[in-house]
């Protein structure tokens, strides 16, 4: 993803999570923070999707439709902010193509787990690719901000 792929990002999460929104700031942000982990999903230079994340702190997913500000000096995790995939896309394996990357980048980077946090009935999606359950070692006021469906999740690496 380059920032001029931003308006096009921009369209696919109205497409893709119009209960979730998020300022054009937040995307610019995750972007300029971790490049290596905002990735644009094309077939055939059509956009599909995006990917957002980056390295962050185990239990503490950052809220929705807020700044970083910067990233932490000792992260432990690779938080997977936002995956978003056109109705064209699904079914492709592309969300396991960007997965498969990020299990990569993560231990490359000294990390020893991928977290997320599951929105709109992800859990089983996310379940069959090695992620559990971990609500628990959230607070819940930190979820707050996805809905009362949402889940923190965790794959150890």
């Amino acid at each position: 993803m380059h920032a001029a792929d931003l308006a096009v990002v921009r369209r696919v999460a109205n497409i893709v999570h119009p209960a979730y929104p998020e300022a054009d700031a937040v995307f610019a942000e995750r972007l300029q923070l971790c490049a290596a982990g905002c990735l644009l999903l094309e077939r055939a230079g059509d956009a599909m999707g995006y990917l957002i994340s980056h390295p962050w702190r185990l239990g503490d997913p950052p809220a929705l439709d807020s700044l970083l500000g910067s990233l932490p000096a000792a992260p432990d995790t690779w938080y997977l902010h936002d995956i978003a995939l056109l109705d064209s896309a699904r079914g492709t394996g592309a969300a396991a193509a960007a997965l498969e990357l990020l299990l990569q980048r993560a231990p490359a980077a000294r990390l020893a787990s991928l977290s997320l946090t599951a929105v709109n009935r992800s859990v089983p999606f996310w379940q069959r690719h090695g992620f559990e359950r971990a609500d628990d070692a959230v607070p819940a006021r930190r979820l707050r901000s996805y809905g009362g469906d949402a889940c923190y999740m965790v794959r150890h690496l």
